[in-house]
């Protein structure tokens, strides 16, 4: 049996915990299966690297940033190998260009492309444990890549499905997905199991569980995921296609502050013109997520969308650089703002339910700003002070404490 096992920064944030974690490998490494271990930066390694970054140079070039931050993941691994080393027991660090993990050449938010797994497969057959850097590959430049925040998870998918593991277990600092996040919502509940899509929408918007695209990658390659803690040894969270469970109406709520909102004010009302304003911001592979259009007035209107926090300062600077060409009399923004989302495939049958979140929020005094829909999912945009509070609220109305 592979088991591949992926363990985030503060799982390994000092010396115990790594020692902990080695450990919990080599409990599984001699049940007599074959271990690959994923490891992120230790704590706040990568935080620590941006802040350095930033103070030689406040807008530093993405290609010089992944090279800065792939040494986060380097680190971590050549001391897991050490201490199972210590520990009596045979094992490699490999870091992406080592596999080699190839990606495209979109430098802070690259996406995978293949893994060469000749190299992972001599390592296992030696009877090591093969310990590999997350969050990182390398392009056809053969440049250091980074797959944005979260991005080990992604590496660990991605390795499950290329070696065809037996078993992709994801550990975090939480013991499993919970119907909201506890440190906001105290009575908040594990769930036992998810289905693929609804993971999807939890860490797309904002649950920090699971990278999203690392759930995408599952998705498509039907590779099971448990989220579990490393610190305890509780049984976690199964993400899968199907859920055996009867269909909850609301599987959760979910909350991301690290939005903006952006108004294109006054364009001309005119086939193409917002063809031209996503256009230009996808060349420039900044996200999009809850866009409205206002009504025409004057043959002009406006169009308003969210953004990610880091990628408001590049959009604004584009879309006032080709303000002419969007045909725009003004581009405005608003940083303290966030989402809030109610999730659950229950949804799709269950009419009422925007009515009974909007009626929740209502009786707390809290102003949306903007909506957006799916088939499992709801979003509001709120005035970044209420987040928590609107949070709290929504959960107590589905009763998903019980």
């Amino acid at each position: 049996m592979l088991v591949v096992k992926k363990f985030g920064g503060s799982s390994v944030a000092d010396k115990e915990r790594i020692f902990n974690v080695a450990k919990r490998c080599i409990e599984e490494y001699e049940k007599g299966n074959q271990v690959v271990v994923v490891l992120s930066a230790m704590g706040k390694t990568t935080d620590g690297l941006i802040a350095k970054a930033h103070e030689i140079n406040p807008n530093p070039p993405k290609r010089e940033m992944d090279m800065l931050l792939a040494t986060g993941e380097q680190i971590s691994v050549a001391l897991m190998s050490m201490a199972m080393n210590v520990l009596g027991v045979p094992s490699v660090s490999l870091n992406a260009a080592q596999v080699a993990m190839h990606t495209s050449s979109a430098y802070g938010m690259a996406k995978l492309k293949k893994i060469d797994t000749e190299r992972i497969q001599h390592e296992l057959e030696a009877k090591k444990i093969v310990i590999i850097t997350g969050f990182q590959g390398i392009n056809k430049y053969d440049d250091l890549t980074t797959l944005g925040r979260g991005g080990s998870d992604t590496t660990a998918v991605a390795l499950a499905a290329a070696l065809h593991a037996d078993a992709c277990e994801i550990y975090t600092d939480v013991d499993g997905v919970y119907t909201a996040d506890p440190h906001i919502v105290p009575d908040a509940r594990k769930l036992l199991e998810v289905s693929y899509d609804e993971m999807l929408e939890f860490a797309s918007l904002g649950a920090k569980v699971l990278h999203n695209r690392s759930v995408e990658m599952a998705k498509r390659y039907g590779v099971q995921l448990v989220v579990r803690s490393s610190l305890n040894r509780e049984e976690g969270t199964i993400v899968k296609e199907e859920t055996k469970l009867e269909r909850m109406l609301v599987s959760g709520v979910a909350a991301d502050k690290n939005v903006a909102r952006i108004s294109v004010i006054g364009v001309k009302n005119e086939p193409g013109i917002a063809f031209k304003i996503f256009n230009l911001l996808a060349k420039h592979n900044i996200n999009v997520d809850i866009i409205i259009q206002s009504i025409g007035r004057e043959e002009r209107k406006d169009i308003s969308f969210t953004v990610a926090k880091p990628d408001l300062k590049e959009t604004m600077e584009l879309l006032n650089e080709h303000k002419e060409g969007i045909t725009a009399q003004g581009v405005t923004s608003e940083e303290d703002v966030a989402k809030v989302s109610i999730i659950g495939a229950g949804m799709t049958s269950n009419p009422g339910v925007a009515a009974k979140m909007f009626e929740a929020l209502y009786n707390a005094g809290i102003n949306i700003k903007m909506i957006a829909t799916s088939e499992i999912r709801i979003t509001v945009l709120l005035h970044e002070e209420d987040v928590n509070r609107a949070m709290r609220t929504v959960h107590d109305a589905f009763d998903l404490a019980d």
